[in-house]
């Protein structure tokens, strides 16, 4: 039997957490932190080939351009700063280094974008009237569509929970399920809602692992299956709503959700977020956190950059100032098509 997302992912993330990695020893100076960190990224990361094709990505000459910048009476904060900038180089929003006064980050991949969302806009549709489960908020719009708002995967969802939802939407001419803003959480929550959308057990995508230090030491492809739900699910129109800030585990769901039989994606191309994370220190403490696993679409595509609608859609201004969603009117109007 081929295994299932969840199984996949177990079994990977199992597998890299207990193969012991025994790192070369780095002094605790700002030298050997860069070298340290440069040489963990260079083993383990997966996406060097990709970016390299994408934008001309040169780990070597990160190296040698950030080696210039350290010295020996640096404060902390500043090797901080060289540190996130190199990290920066490689455009990930997965990559992130971890210390007791901040947080390096990596979020152009949607601060250079249009929010597409709006907090005001989305009041006026939930109202006060929605249910709330698991996180979900949810309620029945004026024109018999139901609205699922799905902010996060960072909970589970629990199938008592979902059977509880659907039924309640189970009279609506269609359903919209709206993840703008979603930045992830857990890959078996995204899984367990886009089971209730198909039938079938289909096949949504591929996902590989390290298997050495070289940068192109991968295991084969692994198919990614999902597989339906044994609880309550949707048969008719559904339309999901995306936008730059779908990351991770949200970017998987938006994957998973092409792939069934009556979905359709609306809006702007997700963030992207497509590599398992993995993370190892370095020798001034610090954490760093980085994609060792690339995933990819069922057409083999790497959904690291994102992962296109099939409608782009932008909220319009001339609508924000009626108070109306442009992304949602227009999911709207596909489901009154399909009913």
């Amino acid at each position: 039997m081929k295994p299932s997302v969840t199984l996949i992912a177990a079994t990977i993330l199992t597998s890299l957490l207990m193969s012991c990695v025994k790192e070369e020893e780095f002094s605790n100076t700002p030298q050997g932190n860069l070298e340290a960190l440069w040489q963990i990224i260079d083993e383990h990361y997966c996406f060097f080939d990709y970016k390299q094709k994408q934008y001309g990505l040169d780990w070597n000459e990160v190296h040698s351009r950030y080696n210039q910048q350290v010295n020996q009476g640096m404060s902390k904060y500043q090797q901080f700063e060289v540190l996130t900038n190199m990290l920066s180089e490689l455009k990930d929003g997965h990559v992130n280094l971890y210390t007791s006064f901040d947080l390096g980050r990596y979020w152009a991949w949607h601060e250079d974008y249009p929010t597409n969302f709006s907090d005001t806009l989305f009041n006026i549709y939930i109202g006060t009237d929605y249910r709330i489960a698991s996180g979900l908020r949810y309620k029945i719009l004026d024109d018999n569509i139901g609205y699922l708002r799905c902010p996060t995967f960072s909970n589970e969802l629990g199938a008592g929970n979902l059977d509880e939802i659907l039924y309640y939407l189970a009279p609506c001419n269609g359903l919209i399920i709206d993840i703008r803003n979603n930045t992830g959480g857990l890959l078996s929550s995204a899984e367990q809602l886009a089971a209730r959308f198909t039938n079938e057990k289909i096949l949504v995508g591929y996902m590989q692992h390290k298997t050495g230090k070289g940068h192109n030491e991968f295991s084969p492809l692994q198919e990614q299956w999902l597989t339906p739900s044994k609880g309550i699910r949707w048969q008719k129109k559904v339309v999901v709503l995306t936008n730059r800030q779908v990351f991770s585990a949200a970017n998987e769901f938006t994957k998973y959700m092409k792939c069934c039989p009556h979905a359709t994606v609306v809006g702007d191309h997700t963030g992207g977020g497509a590599g398992l994370p993995f993370s190892s220190e370095l020798p001034i403490g610090w954490s760093v956190r980085f994609s060792a696993c690339p995933m990819y679409d069922k057409d083999k595509n790497d959904t690291e950059f994102g992962i296109p609608p099939h409608h782009y859609v932008s909220l319009n201004d001339a609508d924000l100032r009626r108070g109306k969603d442009t992304i949602i009117e227009y999911a709207r109007s596909i489901i009154n098509k399909h009913k």
